[in-house]
Parts: C-alpha cells; sequence; structure tokens
C-alpha cells in the first residue's frame, strides 16, 4: 500500500515560493499537543514562510519540542491548558488582525469550529465555511480541488452555492483565472430518483444567472465522465469540464471523504486541505496527518488569505 503524500512538494512547488516572496506569514497553531502539530507548524519557519505562534499548554508544547527535537526558537508561544480555550485565544488574535491564518493542532474539529462559527468570535463572515482539499495526484496533470470533504456533511442547495463559490475563491487565488469545476453525482443525468443530480443542475442554473461567480461549471457529472474525456465522449457528453476540471463539488461528506482517503492511498496523492468562509483562512487537518500535509496545508491557506 501507497503511504498517503509524498517528502517532495510536486505541484506545490509554485505555491511554496509564492508565499516565500509575500511578507512573514502571521500564523497560530492552535493546541499543537502532538509531534505532527508541532512539526508542521514550525515546518513554516523552517522554509522560511513565517514565524508562528503556538497556543497551548507551554509545558507540554516544550516537552515535545525537546523530546522530538523540535526547534522552537523564539517563537511566540501562549501558555493556555485547555484546548477550547487556544482556539478563544486564537479566534482574538485573528479578530485583532494579530493572525494571517489559524492552523488546527491535536484538538477535536469540533471543538476549534464550535468557536470559530461563534457568533462572538467575530471570524463568521456572510458565507458558510467549507473545506477545500487540494491534491498533487500523480496520474493528473495539475492540482485537483475537492469540496466539500469535512465539515458539511448533508449539504442542501443553499450551503452547496457557498461550498462552491469558496471553491472557486481558493482555486482563483491559487492561479487559475477561470476554475472548470465538475458537479458530482452518480450519473450524468438530471433524475429526481438522485438528489444531487437535481442539485447539480440547479447550480449550473444559478452560475448562469450570476449567482455563483467566477468559474465554468457543468453537471451532473459522473466522476469518469468528469475526469476522463474518453469516458464523456463514449457516453455522448459534450462539455468543455469533462477530461479537464479544476475542482470537482462532491454530493457529501462521505463522498468526498471516500474519494479523498482514496486517492492519497491508492494513487499516492500529496493532500492539502483549507477551511474557507471565515475571516481568516483555517488549516484544518485531520489529528493523524503528518507535518508535510500539514505545512502544505498552510502553504495553500496562506494564498488563500490573500486579498
Amino acid at each position: 500500500m501507497l503511504s498517503p503524500g509524498s517528502p517532495h512538494p510536486g505541484k506545490f512547488s509554485e505555491l511554496i515560493e509564492r508565499v516565500r516572496q509575500r511578507p512573514p506569514l502571521r500564523l497560530a497553531a492552535v493546541y499543537p499537543c502532538t509531534a505532527e502539530a508541532l512539526q508542521g507548524a514550525m515546518e513554516v519557519a523552517a522554509a522560511g514562510l513565517g514565524t508562528p505562534t503556538l497556543i497551548g499548554p507551554e509545558i507540554t508544547i516544550r516537552s515535545l519540542a525537546e523530546q522530538h527535537q523540535i526547534s522552537l526558537g523564539k517563537t511566540r508561544l501562549i501558555s493556555v491548558g485547555e484546548p477550547t480555550e487556544a482556539a478563544r485565544r486564537a479566534c482574538g488574535l485573528a479578530v485583532g488582525g494579530e493572525i494571517d491564518v489559524l492552523m488546527k493542532g491535536s484538538l477535536h474539529t469540533a471543538e476549534l469550529l464550535s468557536v470559530l462559527v461563534a457568533r462572538e468570535t467575530g471570524l463568521r463572515s456572510g458565507r458558510r465555511v467549507s473545506h477545500v482539499n487540494v491534491l498533487d495526484v500523480p496520474t493528473y496533470s495539475k492540482l485537483l480541488l475537492i469540496s466539500d470533504a469535512v465539515v458539511n456533511a448533508q449539504p442542501d442547495l443553499g450551503m452547496k452555492r457557498d461550498i462552491v463559490q469558496n471553491a472557486i475563491h481558493v482555486a482563483r487565488a491559487l492561479g487559475l483565472v477561470t476554475p472548470k469545476v465538475a458537479l458530482l453525482a452518480a450519473l450524468e443525468v438530471v433524475s429526481h430518483r438522485f438528489p444531487a443530480s437535481l442539485d447539480a443542475a440547479a447550480l449550473c442554473k444559478m452560475a448562469e444567472r450570476g449567482q455563483i461567480e467566477g468559474a465554468m461549471l457543468d453537471g451532473p457529472l459522473a466522476f469518469d465522465d468528469a475526469i476522463s474525456a474518453d469516458a464523456a465522449r463514449v457516453k455522448g457528453i459534450a462539455s468543455a469540464i469533462a477530461g479537464d476540471p479544476d475542482v470537482l463539488i462532491v454530493p457529501g461528506v462521505e463522498t468526498g471523504n471516500a474519494l479523498v482517503k482514496q486517492l492519497q492511498y491508492l494513487s499516492g496523492a500529496t493532500a492539502a486541505g483549507v477551511l474557507v468562509g471565515a475571516r481568516v483562512p483555517v488549516v484544518l487537518t485531520s489529528r493523524a496527518d503528518t507535518a508535510r500535509t500539514r505545512f502544505l496545508s498552510t502553504v495553500v491557506a496562506a494564498i488563500a488569505g490573500l486579498r
């Protein structure tokens, strides 16, 4: 079995250089109480992208650093004992304009999200938050975005509109002038028996009417139609997106989660991930993700947060 990710930056190289050319990134790592979480934050400093602020129990963090030979240097450390309180402190720094990007450490996703979306934290925007995976798949010619595979379990049409617009924002920030967005379903025709196909058709019409901006949309498309121009041709599908999508919008979290992990573990894809839709982007990785995944996710988040 292939291990997820790669030791080399691959298609992410250009993105890393873009961040390196910008002013130093102001990153807050929230409760980095595992070696992977701490190393992921400190790789930002090691790569010359900025100096992180670590928010969590100081004794635990320094012990981890010593045990795993992770140099903290002059890194700012705010000692907070509880994960939820660490999330509150990090959001407060973001509200105060001191932080550009938040990074989830070893606390549960629900603990961070409950603070992030609370009205009193001030990080909510007018759009629903959603997660965007950015993958370097060895068998695909360019970076591939997949959304939403983490946050919105069973999105309705209004939620999907925000998911699509958030993904377009990330794609355009990465340098795609007019991203090609494929709306996935189990089949490529509109059918009342498949709700995802109805949503896909509605989203395409919303894009035509200007309710979704900045991209080309097509759907419903089955996965093979979206990825393979040959498959689309055999099925008689005429599409400017089939075989060349930049973004895949999945019907729900279960589909997206399975797809991303299949690409990682069976195809050797390197994945990064960012939560968007709040006032600052959030590196929202799994607690089991490697330091490299956290680092690359921070690079994507830094670019997604550029104005």
